[in-house]
């Protein structure tokens, strides 16, 4: 079986995952779930100065970002961490990153082949 080539990803597909990061509560949300594991709503909003159903609402763009995702247990929703988005995200970041290292090396050389 041979194994399938690797798609190149846009760069553009990491936008929801940064535009839901974008919002102090959703990001305190997310540290929450990354230091506690799965936890209910009701837990989530402890101590964040906004309201269950604010807290929800972050939660839903935080799922439609590919970031958490939730599941009902009895009459609670769970919610949980779903870290490969955050990943790719991270490795979005670190080609952009690549590349501005690189230009910056080009800028260098062409400034000291001058000088």
């Amino acid at each position: 079986m041979s194994a399938r080539p690797r798609r190149r990803r846009d760069p553009a597909d990491a936008a929801p995952v940064f535009a839901a990061l974008g919002d102090p509560v959703r990001l305190r949300l997310l540290a929450r779930l990354s230091e506690h594991g799965p936890l209910p709503v009701v837990r989530l909003a402890e101590g964040t100065g906004v309201t269950r159903q604010a807290v929800s609402k972050h939660l839903a763009t935080l799922a439609g970002a590919g970031l958490v995702s939730g599941e009902r247990r009895g009459r609670e929703h769970v919610w949980r961490l779903r870290p490969r988005r955050l990943d790719a995200a991270r490795r979005q970041l670190d080609a952009i990153e690549s590349r501005w290292d690189d230009a910056i090396a080009r800028l260098q050389a062409l400034v000291e082949d001058d000088a």
